[in-house]
């Protein structure tokens, strides 16, 4: 079995991947798996360079497999492949743009297993280059590359499209088996008393486990014409433009004291060579050895048992990324919306368990905003039901937005929101537009000025408000 090992973003030796090739090479033989060191490639790829794109690098891997000793221009011979943090989305990319949903009977990737995957970013990402730059935990005196930076930053268009179309992929199908192992526990030892992420329950100092986690959900809700509260401004409803659509399940790995990295607790660098029984090494040698739907649904089954074990008795955690749009196309910026969480039977935001948000995230560059929250604590909302208040700006004027509530009506919260994942809810708004942004007089009446004119009051027919 060829095995290509693909590592994180500002890596700039191979060393980075420690004793773990060998580990698993030695591993490999005890259980009788057929892995060669000889096999097994240590990637390299440039991340640290401001105009080197996440799409750039998926394009470099391409060729650099196709390069690899028995490939080719046209063919890639069956091989598996191992990540590290940034790598995981790297090989992602690199699979939906050469094969796509459609293509992986053509892919030759057969296990894909991602350890501690920022397939959902990372919240250190928005701290800027020059102050993630000196975090240990992700770098080491190396210049992190902005664009990279940027596709990292939660709510990023790269992140939003990626695993959107992600959601049309069959895991276990067509001999590709995707898996995930992450750790969340926490190494003093890169401790920075200005940086809370760094020690942020859910995570390994780095990435969270709902980051890191292949699974997840998208909710698309539109304005409709229905009036919640008549009350002026009216606040319209929010209703679902079709069923939550979840990723199909992919195996998921939790380990409590696993860190980022780092050669005490990183769930990578902290395996030596002699390290063949170490538990990460015994789980990738058998995600490796998976050869079918069955042995996939089984290792899907002993990992979720692991993570059961492993997060006993603490907090789970998931991610909602907000986007906020309108029915003419618009995306709302940064500044331009705020979002609500509601609870109980007159969905209200002081209903809302205590301490049920950990993190609000904004991305100045997409205008998405992101929420990390407690499961277990949104569990306790009263009755089950739970709600999404949107205000967009501007609320009045010539053409403005008007309220717009989500209302569960009693739908269980994990249906939408579950713990270890990120759901993206995607927001579209009707943009009200008064009639008198345009009017025809009579040319009887003469010329006359329309400087002092005020909106009437009266929107254009189409859309919600023509529910009158």
């Amino acid at each position: 079995m060829q095995v290509v090992f693909v590592h994180g973003w500002s890596v700039t030796h191979t060393d980075t991947y420690g004793g773990l090739p060998r580990a698993l090479v030695a591993g490999a033989r005890a259980r009788g798996l057929d892995l060669d060191i000889r096999h097994v490639y240590l990637g390299r790829y440039v991340s640290f360079h401001d105009e080197v794109t996440l799409d750039d690098i998926a394009r470099a891997l391409g060729q650099a497999l196709r390069d690899l000793p028995g490939n080719g221009p046209d063919r890639i011979a069956p091989f598996s492949c191992v990540t590290h943090s940034t790598g995981g989305p790297v090989v992602r990319h690199w699979i939906d743009r050469e094969y796509g949903a459609g293509g992986l009977d053509r892919l030759p990737l057969r296990h894909l297993v991602m350890l501690a995957p920022a397939n959902h970013g990372s919240a250190l990402a928005r701290l800027g280059k020059a102050r993630v730059g000196r975090i240990k935990a992700w770098f080491q005196g190396v210049e992190p590359g902005q664009r990279v930076l940027d596709w990292l930053c939660l709510g990023s268009d790269g992140q939003w499209a990626l695993n959107g179309r992600w959601t049309d992929y069959a895991p276990g199908s067509h001999g590709f088996y995707p898996f995930v192992l992450t750790g969340q526990g926490i190494d003093r030892s890169f401790y920075d008393f200005l940086n809370s992420y760094l020690v942020e329950k859910g995570s390994d100092g780095v990435v969270r486990v709902c980051g890191a986690n292949l699974n997840g959900r998208h909710l698309a809700l539109v304005q409709s014409p229905t009036r919640l509260v008549r009350k002026r401004p009216p606040t319209h409803a929010l209703e679902p433009a079709g069923p939550v659509r979840a990723a199909r399940p992919a195996p998921l790995g939790v380990y409590a004291g696993r860190s980022h990295s780092g050669r005490k607790m990183g769930i990578m660098r902290s395996v030596g060579p002699g390290d063949a029984d170490d538990p990460v090494v015994r789980d990738i040698l058998a995600c490796l050895a998976v050869d079918g739907p069955a042995a996939y649904a089984r290792r899907a089954k002993d990992l979720a048992a692991l993570t059961a074990r492993e997060q006993r008795g603490s907090p789970r955690y998931a991610m909602v990324v907000f986007q906020v749009g309108d029915d003419q196309g618009g995306r709302l910026a940064a500044g331009d919306y705020d979002v609500l969480f509601l609870a109980g039977p007159r969905y209200l935001p002081h209903r809302m368990p205590d301490g049920f948000l950990k993190d609000r995230q904004m991305n100045d560059r997409t205008g998405r905003l992101v929420f990390y929250l407690d499961v277990e604590k949104m569990g306790r909302i009263p009755g089950g039901r739970f709600g999404i208040r949107v205000a967009a700006r501007p609320d009045h004027g010539f053409a403005c937005y008007r309220p717009a509530e989500f209302r569960s009506g009693g739908v269980p919260v994990d249906a939408v929101i579950a713990p270890n994942e990120t759901t993206y809810v995607d927001v579209c708004l009707h943009r009200f537009v008064d009639e008198n942004v345009f009017r025809f007089d009579p040319a009887s009446g003469g010329p006359k000025s329309f400087k002092g004119l005020k909106p009437s009051g009266r929107p254009l027919a189409a859309g919600p408000e023509g529910a009158g």
